[in-house]
């Protein structure tokens, strides 16, 4: 299975997440800096959290206007799957390819812990090793998770099934609206979402919850 693993200035979950698709896929991650206009053919492109460009202007408006980006635009025309988790969900809804906006944490606070996720959607490619209602476990570590968006497009979402994980168990950390945690696009390639599942891959990190989710998006048994 081929992967590759978005690097921009400031994204300091990169080496999480290529330890993390190595451990499960056996295979060493391609590594893809800002400055690339092209892609190699890949089964799954993942943008890491961190806080690139420093966050500044907002969460993502810088990286998504990066020349990686219009690569990762691209592929996911094409059909590839992407997943961005943390800032990578922000910048991912800062490129127009996820709906809604992400503000700062209702608490005004950066959110650091684990939480609880709801699988709302089993059925999305992302989402297929889990099963529907399952509790699952899941650290978070950001300050502008709080995902809106307005009604008509909350309830285009959840009718259409875009709505992946929900917060659960009163575990939201950060005020997003209907406890929305993760969606998909309409074409269902692309994933976005607050908590970072790359950090519960193994035994050592104290569960393996977040390994299916890999697993699931590439095909293969986690």
């Amino acid at each position: 299975m081929k992967t590759a693993v978005i690097q921009l200035p400031g994204l300091n979950r990169d080496r999480d997440m290529v330890d993390a698709l190595r451990l499960i896929t056996g295979v060493e991650p391609l590594k893809i800096w800002q400055t690339e206009t092209t892609i190699p053919n890949v089964d799954l492109i993942v943008i890491p959290g961190g806080f690139s460009y420093g966050d500044y202007l907002r969460c993502g408006a810088i990286a998504a206007r990066m020349p990686v980006m219009k690569a990762v635009c691209e592929q996911a025309e094409r059909g590839t799957k992407i997943i961005g988790v943390c800032n990578g969900f922000q910048i991912l809804v800062e490129a127009g390819l996820l709906p809604g906006v992400l503000m700062r944490n209702a608490s005004l606070r950066f959110a650091c812990r684990e939480i609880k996720l709801q699988i709302v959607n089993e059925k999305t490619v992302f989402s297929r090793a889990y099963d529907k209602n399952e509790i699952i476990r899941c650290p978070v570590a950001h300050q502008d998770g709080n995902y809106y968006a307005d009604k008509n497009t909350i309830d285009r979402l959840e009718g259409n099934g875009q709505v992946v994980f929900r917060y659960a168990e009163g575990t939201n950390p950060n005020g997003s609206i209907d406890d929305i945690a993760g969606i998909v696009n309409e074409k269902g390639n692309i994933l976005g979402m607050m908590p970072h599942p790359e950090d519960l891959v193994e035994p050592a990190h104290g569960g393996t919850d977040g390994k299916r989710l890999f697993a699931g998006a590439l095909g293969i048994t986690a």
